[in-house]
């Protein structure tokens, strides 16, 4: 289809106008006789000169209702025709009117005797209302013929008596009748020269000096004979009308009339503004009413996470997301009614209040389920953490809260279950919770997501939190950060603003105390602050820099506070300058020797310091390593379309530490996705299952910009490439042994069945797409790792994406699908799969608290983006049945066919493009 462009006519901020050009028509000399009859005529200006003094006035009505006050034409005196050539502007703008807008365009007469309904000396010469919009609901514009409507005072009313365009006489059926409707063709002529009149005016049809003249002369004369032809047939068709309806006995009261009958017939020519696009009508959307102002029967974070009610549709009505039915249903209105997901069903609290009765707070000390109960209160308990309690379920652990508090696992649960806008019921569950038994990580992550508001319970969470050591709250540090937007922080600027939030409080005296967590809770904070996208909102723009603020006066008064701060600031110099430079090399127009050229001459001039730092500097990436400075001959401009920087740096232990360094990229992303691989290399390494994972440093350093630590690697295509079609080749040629299985050596290969083994099975929990055979990678060691997560939950660009990546390379690598090696890869996915499905709770809880956070596939459904990980698990079938279906999985991405022709298509392009 051809591109179409168009604008609202809400986006329109300008005053409605119309400019009046000229009045056409033919008018017939009043009888002697009539002139007897009537004396007052013979005073009016129409009738003592063709070209009297007339002015014009418009008005804006809508829905029978005027909605301006109507404007006017100044006094003007014609010589040879009636052409005003005025533009008018009405008192409201397009972005104002509703779709009904019409104007009611009135031509005044002059008459010293007035008339009735006149205003002084003024008498309406004839009046037409032409409509704003079409039937299409677009807004009108360029050259309008009107008829004027003879000795009327023109009208806005819905159903107008004065319409710019009238319909025929009568609806005649066969062609005969039709064409006596318009004897001769002149209507349909002149609506044919009309269109190429307009064609001319919009330069479609070129302009000749010496003919156009000539034809407008002959377009006037055909004007006056249609005008004349029209009176006639008209006063004919009414004279033929007034005789069936008569009779014929009454001809010569028929005749006595035949003066007072119309024949004069004008036309009002007006045009209104053309733009460049066409305007099409936009309603205006009013926002709803805050929530604050209706009194909240639940709490308000309740109500912000009730689902919304399902709309029942009538039968055939097809309703799409903007809110049209079908074609001739019309538009479905959605009205807005605070009261939805806000208030409480009475009923529903008598129903809990007398089932939650505080007057048996005592005997519920004691009371114990039976077994049947028991076992309800068990698959209670086993539900995950984006399970809904019903309403029956609350009511029954909030009955047999006390019994439950020897299960750690139900802690979560009974919160769910208390009704926190009942004072009396909060304070019952507020003083049970220290007698809970110690609940895990997990448990307590869940706590500080965005269902549970409660400040005491939140400050729970935060307490076991404090028993977790450093290393292992790094692993949750990312998650947290996004938490502060669940918090309470007092709005004021000054010190201690984050006093009343337990978290915040508890992440700054953590990240006080420990050079890691302080490092990266600073970096954290600061793309948070440098997110100004419109997903992100100011207050928590704000929230994150109070947080950050309080961090920094905390530093200080820490013994080397002084000193760290000024660490953080050299940091951020450093990042400063390696973003310049790297946008500065890929917004050049150089090829790519002399982008390196570039580079190497920037990092090497003296007057840039950055071949030496005294005192050495934490890195940003990886604060447990100082740089001293940067090798400017090892660096090098990578062929991609952001062209990343490869940065060697000298480290105080004398190693070389290499990153990439690219700007114009978001990597909050990739960074989500090697933390949580770092945590399940955690997880598998607590069950004594080492799969050789080698999750490589992200670190976003702002909305479009990182740091990333490269490892030397080759993609699987240049290795397959190099050894001809071999990744078994590869291996044997970097880890050679005659007398090991396949000639490579043990350690190798068990690395490289590991490796394999546990990114298949991390990639397909957390749904990576688009992987191909370049963005899958390999050490000489053996080790196999995954690159570039643009795409995770389930998102892929390529169609009929196999929800796990193993490719023939990867089985070959292995000796082949029937070699005994390919049993132990599949032995450890196995393994791997089973001990993660054990800790799902923790990761879906993590997942749960970044749904608000500005990644990209989570911001697309973040509300089912915790579903999405949780699916894979299978967590609704037991240990075997999620192993036979892990089986399946890998029998079916083993033997696909459709990727391997991705693969191939992909690899040609990348060809193609070097």
């Amino acid at each position: 289809m051809e591109p179409f462009s168009f604008a609202s006519s809400s986006a329109l901020d300008l005053p409605v106008s119309v400019k009046i050009n000229t009045l056409d028509g033919h008018q017939k000399p009043i009888p002697f006789s009539t002139l007897l009859k009537r004396p007052d005529l013979r005073h009016r200006g129409s009738n003592l000169s063709p070209h009297s003094e007339l002015y014009v006035t418009a008005q804006l009505w809508a829905d029978s209702k005027p909605l301006t006050v109507p404007v006017q034409t100044p006094y003007k005196a014609f010589k040879s025709a009636r052409i005003w050539n005025e533009w008018l502007s009405l008192p409201i703008t397009y972005s104002s009117i509703p779709l009904t807008s019409q104007i009611a365009i009135t031509v005044w007469d002059l008459s010293p005797t007035g008339g009735e309904d006149a205003p002084f000396h003024a008498i309406p010469f004839g009046g037409t209302t032409i409509s704003l919009f079409d039937k299409d609901n677009t807004l009108q514009k360029g050259r309008q013929r009107c008829r004027i409507h003879r000795h009327k005072v023109a009208d806005g009313l819905s159903s107008s008596t004065t319409p710019s365009v009238i319909p025929p006489i009568r609806a005649f059926r066969n062609e005969e009748r039709i064409r006596d409707n318009d004897p001769g063709g002149n209507n349909a002529e002149m609506e044919r020269v009309e269109g190429l009149l307009k064609k001319h005016e919009m330069g479609e049809i070129p302009e000749d000096r010496w003919l156009d003249p000539l034809v407008f002369r002959r377009i006037e004369k055909m004007e006056r004979e249609a005008y004349k032809g029209e009176a006639k047939f008209r006063l004919k068709k009414l004279k033929e009308d007034e005789k069936a309806e008569l009779g014929a006995g009454e001809d010569e009261n028929n005749d006595n009339k035949e003066n007072d009958v119309d024949e004069e017939i004008f036309y009002l020519n007006i045009d209104f503004p053309r733009f460049d696009h066409p305007i099409v009508f936009e309603d205006q959307s009013y926002p709803p009413p805050p929530m604050s102002t209706i009194p909240l029967g639940t709490s308000l974070i309740e109500a912000r996470h009730r689902p919304l009610p399902d709309l029942a549709l009538g039968p055939g009505i097809n309703e799409d997301s903007e809110g049209y039915g079908a074609p001739g249903i019309g538009r479905m209105i959605r009205i807005y009614d605070p009261e939805i997901g806000i208030k409480d069903n009475p009923a529903e609290n008598k129903h809990r209040r007398l089932m939650r009765s505080h007057r048996t707070g005592v005997v519920d000390r004691d009371l114990k389920p039976n077994a049947k109960v028991r076992d309800e209160l068990n698959v209670i308990i086993s539900y995950g953490p984006t399970h809904d309690l019903s309403s029956e379920e609350k009511d029954l652990v909030w009955k047999f809260r006390h019994h439950l508090t020897r299960e750690k696992h139900a802690l979560t649960k009974f919160v769910k279950s208390v009704q926190w806008s009942d004072q009396s019921e909060a304070r019952q569950a507020v003083q049970i919770l220290p007698k809970w038994t110690e609940i895990d990580i997990d448990d307590a992550l869940e706590l500080l997501g965005p269902t549970f508001d409660n400040p005491t319970v939140r400050a729970y969470a935060v307490d076991r939190l404090r028993k977790a050591d450093d290393d292992e709250l790094l692993l949750y540090l990312l998650q947290l950060v996004q938490a502060l937007k669940f918090e309470r922080i007092a709005p004021g600027d000054g010190e201690e603003t984050t006093q009343d939030s337990s978290l915040a409080s508890f992440l700054i005296s953590r990240a006080a105390n420990n050079m890691l967590l302080g490092n990266f809770l600073h970096w954290y904070l600061m793309v948070e602050c440098d997110d100004r996208s419109n997903e992100q909102r100011s207050e928590h723009r704000k929230l994150f820099g109070k947080v950050e603020f309080d961090f920094m006066n905390e530093l200080i008064k820490q013994p080397d506070g002084t000193h760290r701060r000024k660490i953080l600031l050299r940091q951020a110099e450093l990042i400063t300058i390696l973003s310049k430079i790297s946008k500065d090399i890929r917004f050049s127009r150089e090829d790519r020797p002399r982008k390196i050229e570039r580079l190497k001459a920037f990092l090497a001039d003296p007057r840039n310091e950055l071949t030496s730092y005294d005192p050495p500097l934490p890195l940003p990436l990886d604060p447990t390593v100082s740089i001293t400075g940067i090798y400017p001959d090892e660096a090098n401009v990578f062929k991609s379309s952001l062209f990343p920087l490869l940065i060697t740096f000298k480290t105080s232990s004398g190693l070389k530490y290499p990153l990439l360094f690219k700007t114009g990229d978001d990597l909050r992303q990739d960074q989500l996705v090697i933390q949580i691989i770092t945590l399940m290399d955690r997880l598998l390494r607590k069950e004594n299952l080492d799969l050789k994972l080698s999750p490589y440093r992200i670190l976003a350093t702002s909305t479009s910009a990182g740091a990333t630590q490269f490892v030397p690697s080759l993609s699987l295509a240049a290795a397959v490439t190099k050894y001809k079609g071999s990744l078994l080749a590869y291996l044997r040629a970097n880890n050679p042994d005659e007398s090991a299985p396949l000639g490579v050596r043990k350690e190798a290969m068990d690395t490289y069945l590991k490796s394999c083994a546990g990114y298949c099975v991390i990639t397909y929990l957390l749904g990576v797409g688009d992987r191909h055979l370049d963005n899958l990678l390999i050490a000489p060691s053996g080790h196999f790792f995954h690159v570039d997560f643009g795409y995770i939950l389930g998102r892929d660009p390529k169609p009929f994406a196999p929800l796990m990546k193993l490719s023939s390379e990867m089985i070959e690598g292995m000796g082949g699908p029937t070699h005994p090696n390919f049993t132990s890869f599949k032995s450890y996915c196995f393994t791997a799969y089973t001990t993660l499905r054990k800790s799902a709770n923790l990761i879906l809880n993590l997942f749960a608290l970044m749904q608000d956070a500005n990644i990209p596939d989570i911001r697309i459904e973040p509300d089912k983006a915790v579903q999405k990980v949780r699916e894979r698990f299978c967590l609704d079938v037991g240990e075997e049945e999620a192993i036979r279906r892990f089986e399946d999985l890998i029998g079916g991405s083993k033997d696909a066919i459709f990727p391997v022709v991705i693969d191939r298509l992909h690899g040609f392009v990348q060809h193609w493009r070097a």
